[in-house]
């Protein structure tokens, strides 16, 4: 058999499946919410406030690192273990199967367009391979991701562009689903390159290192885990191909993505239908890993285009206010760049300290409703004395939004503005597959007016003021 090549980490073959990041809302039909918590909501709250109690007394003891299977229900790194030994011997042979149960009670209780409370959750399973370890050939990986949601959010209350509840937009927003949104296979051919194929979660792209992810670890607004500006060309899951290169003979300190993948993939259909419409998106990204003032960072920066007729609000069913009639435009690009810089690491490399980060978006500004993006913000992992698990995010972000024309009897009215929001969290691990999260955020929306009456044309208007939003997160891991 070849000498083994190096397996990059989690964070590299996550770029290669995901080099162009893209996550969003879409419209989701408004409808009636009292200021009270429905009456189904009062069990997903009694869970929360018990998984607190425990919080309260409960120390997390385990380390970050490797999976730890094996232990006591306190110490080991999942809820069911090592299923008597044969996960950990699956995990040996290259063969991992991860699975979580992200669950968030959240509510707007002052301005948005409306108040009020929603209990929703999104369960997720993870199968990788790596083919070397299972005897097959050198270099090769493969990963199947299934996913589905259940229950509401209060995005589409908040009158915001930005998702306030980012862990519930999966598989897809607004509706209880169930789907696979990734089959890929990544090849490395040599210590410098490598290529993917298949189905992609895309979401894996845009990767920083404070705030990333499905709003199930980190933070909940979708504004402050990836580039926006990137929603409008790149579906969350869709079919795609491209390679991945590393100049420096190391995945994990410099790698530059080059992707082409389909404009109109969803997470619930396969995408062949589509493949050849011509409605394609070319993306290349690079990431470098820093190391100033001795402090471990990493610097990317990325360009998209679409080639797909585009109206701009219609983002893959992934902005909130709805479209109405609105001209289209031929194509679509996008430039972003984002850093994340420890400045407080006890250990180096070990991922655990406190840093900045920063993200920095620009658009065409037309069909994309976001000409221009940026969000800063401070985050920290294991830091406090006795909490090596724990986590914590303070954020802001602001968006330069441009109007769309209509097309149909609204003419040109204005109903968006700037928006930006602010949002705070703090990850507390009740054991190492138990996470609790508190959260609140201030939002500022692009919509500022919103239509009351049974005909938009003849209905007045209100103002959409700040939407302030709490939320509180638990997730499982199995």
């Amino acid at each position: 058999m070849a000498t083994r090549r190096p397996r990059p980490s989690k964070t590299a073959t996550w770029a290669a499946a995901g080099s162009v990041h893209a996550a969003g809302e879409r419209a989701i039909d408004d409808h009636e919410r009292g200021p009270l918590m429905k009456r189904s909501q009062f069990p997903a709250l009694a869970i929360f406030l018990l998984a607190i109690g425990i919080c309260s007394g409960t120390q997390a003891s385990a380390q970050d690192g490797p999976a730890n299977y094996s232990g006591d229900v306190r110490s080991r790194s999942t809820l069911t273990g090592d299923w008597g030994g044969a996960r950990n011997d699956f995990a040996g042979k290259g063969v991992t199967l991860d699975a979580s149960l992200t669950q968030v009670l959240m509510g707007i209780v002052d301005g948005g367009k409306d108040t009020g409370w929603e209990y929703g959750g999104r369960g997720n399973i993870t199968l990788n391979g790596d083919t070397q370890k299972l005897g097959l050939w050198p270099g090769g990986f493969f990963m199947l991701e299934v996913e589905g949601n259940y229950g509401n959010d209060v995005n589409s209350d908040t009158g915001a562009l930005m998702p306030v509840d980012s862990n519930r937009l999966y598989p897809l927003p607004g509706e209880e689903r169930l789907a696979i949104p990734a089959v890929s296979v990544t090849q490395f051919l040599s210590n410098y390159f490598g290529v993917v194929a298949g189905k992609l979660d895309t979401t894996s792209g845009d990767a920083n290192e404070f705030a990333h992810g499905k709003g199930d670890k980190q933070f909940l607004n979708l504004a402050l885990n990836f580039i926006p500006v990137a929603a409008l060309a790149a579906p969350t899951s869709t079919l795609g191909v491209g390679i991945l290169v590393s100049p420096v003979k190391d995945f994990n300190s410099a790698v530059v993505n080059v992707m082409a993948i389909s404009s109109d993939g969803k997470a619930t259909t396969s995408g062949f239908d589509k493949l050849f419409e011509g409605n394609t998106t070319y993306a290349a990204e690079g990431r470098v890993k820093t190391d100033f003032f001795g402090l471990t960072g990493h610097q990317l920066a990325g360009v998209m285009y679409s080639t797909k007729d585009f109206a701009a609000l219609e983002q893959d069913l992934r902005i909130i206010i709805p479209t109405g009639a609105i001209e289209k435009k031929d194509g679509s690009w996008c430039v972003y760049y984002n850093f994340d810089q420890y400045i407080y690491e006890p250990k180096k490399g070990s991922g655990r300290g406190i840093g900045v980060f920063g993200r920095i978006g620009i658009s065409d500004g037309n069909p994309n409703p976001m000409r221009s993006f940026f969000s800063v913000g401070i985050g920290g992992k294991g830091v406090a004395a006795g909490r090596p698990l724990d986590g914590f995010g303070l954020g802001s972000y602001y968006i330069d939004v441009s109007n769309p024309k209509f097309t149909g009897p609204l003419g040109t009215r204005e109903f968006l503005r700037d928006e930006y929001g602010v949002e705070a969290y703090y990850n507390m691990a009740v054991t190492p597959w138990m996470r609790l999260s508190p959260d609140i955020q201030f939002v500022r929306p692009a919509q500022k007016k919103k239509f009351v009456g049974p005909d938009i044309l003849t209905a007045s208007t209100v103002d959409v003021d700040m939407a302030t939003v709490i939320g509180l997160r638990l997730q499982l891991i199995f």
